[in-house]
């Protein structure tokens, strides 16, 4: 049975990959192509993983039962798989070829594949029936593996996948893996924009952007649901903001290495100089052509401002002036949401994260004192969200950790 036999079906899977077309974020991206492959088959759950580094990475989670209506702390998940046929998702990424089966605790011995249980040990969850397909581009280059988990009968109860849910799968796959080898391109050349940056401020690392990106985008997502934004412009600003977030200091390449890698504190002629990373970075955005321009220039330029206006720069009314001049800080509203979010982001991670000038401070401290700066430095309504998905934040803090081998020079900017 071939998929042109089913109209509808077509039709849907030409209306997700136009979506699809438009995701910037990687993380944004999977999510979108999880939702969209368990709509398709009506599934429960799934999971994506990548391959990097010869390695199978979890990168993704959706699970309907586990938390159908708010983040959770799964999402961010973080554990491997070794690329070789012991794992379903291993064998389906060196064969290619997709696998169905009815009950993975009862799969035949002479398979060469297991099950792994620990995600339902440690959830309480219980995987039965599976479909796996790999993530193939139209170059035969596997990029990654796709696992739906539970076919759902009207009624809710789990029932197998058939051949045509893996047909449709299939055909979904082989056209959502051209979308993630782009989003993984597009994160790859951010990752190497911050590394440039690491050059020359070693605070500038990949997995401090991933980690402010990441706390931000889950940040804005609960805000917004507690605002009651549509759905449609939730995905769309949380696709944004995570890649945005990620560039909100690339202005410090302009400053100088005396300022950056001084170990000491900062004299006042000092400091003013490093406050202009902030304008030298929103002006890296200058063509502001798109939204994700738009956005990352908003970040870049008031990521340090205070919700009691005595952050910086401050209002200027041209920052692509030669001489622009730091003016009174801009107070509440004034500030971008997208720039409120990162700057608590921004503060949480340089608290909790390790200095060379100071260890990390233990999450008590680190909360008390962003509590403390509600109404002062943060938008309190941000510090709320921020508080209702901490199971979340440690989650993401845990995912992107730092090497502990490493060690920065810089100081917290304040």
């Amino acid at each position: 049975m071939a998929l042109k036999d089913h109209p509808d079906t077509s039709s849907k899977l030409l209306n997700i990959m136009e979506e699809l077309y438009h995701i910037k974020d990687l993380d944004a991206l999977l999510d979108t192509v999880l939702l969209q492959a368990r709509r398709l088959i009506n599934a429960d759950a799934g999971s994506i993983y990548l391959i990097e580094n010869n390695v199978l990475n979890f990168s993704y989670l959706h699970n309907d039962t586990l938390f159908s209506t708010t983040r959770s702390k799964y999402l961010y998940t973080s554990h491997t798989l070794e690329l070789n046929n012991k794992s379903i998702a291993g064998y389906v990424a060196c064969t290619g070829k997709a696998i169905i089966i009815d009950d993975v605790y009862d799969i035949p011995w002479n398979l060469p594949f297991t099950f792994n249980h620990y995600f339902d040990d440690i959830s309480g969850y219980r995987t039965k029936s599976l479909l796996a397909v790999p993530l193939k581009t139209s170059r035969d280059k596997t990029v990654g593996v796709l696992e739906i988990i539970n076919a759902m009968s009207r009624d809710r109860a789990i029932i197998p996948f058939t051949d045509r849910d893996q047909l449709v799968l299939n055909h979904f796959a082989n056209n959502a893996a051209a979308a993630v080898e782009r989003a993984l391109l597009t994160r790859e050349v951010i990752l190497r924009m911050i590394k440039m940056c690491e050059l020359r401020d070693p605070q500038e690392t990949g997995p401090h952007a991933n980690r402010v990106g990441a706390y931000s985008a889950e940040i804005y997502h609960q805000w917004a649901l507690d605002h009651g934004i549509p759905q449609a412009e939730i995905k769309k600003t949380r696709d944004l903001i995570r890649i945005a977030a990620m560039l909100h200091d690339l202005g410090k390449i302009a400053i100088s290495d005396a300022i950056l890698k001084k170990p000491g504190g900062l004299g006042p002629d000092e400091f003013t100089s490093m406050k202009y990373h902030t304008i030298y970075g929103a002006r890296l955005f200058e063509n502001t052509s798109s939204d994700l321009d738009v956005i990352s220039e908003e970040i870049a330029l008031n990521h340090h401002e205070r919700w009691d206006g005595g952050g910086y720069p401050g209002k200027i009314g041209d920052i692509f002036q030669d001489h622009a001049t730091l003016g009174p800080g801009k107070k509440g509203e004034e500030i971008p949401l997208t720039a409120r979010i990162v700057a608590l982001a921004d503060v949480y991670d340089a608290l909790v994260s390790k200095r060379v000038y100071k260890e990390p401070f233990p999450e008590d401290e680190a909360l008390n004192l962003i509590r403390e700066q509600s109404g002062r430095q943060f938008d309190p309504e941000v510090v709320a969200a921020f508080f209702s998905i901490h199971d979340v934040i440690t989650a993401i803090k845990e995912k992107y950790r730092e090497d502990p081998s490493l060690t920065f020079s810089c100081r917290i900017t304040p």
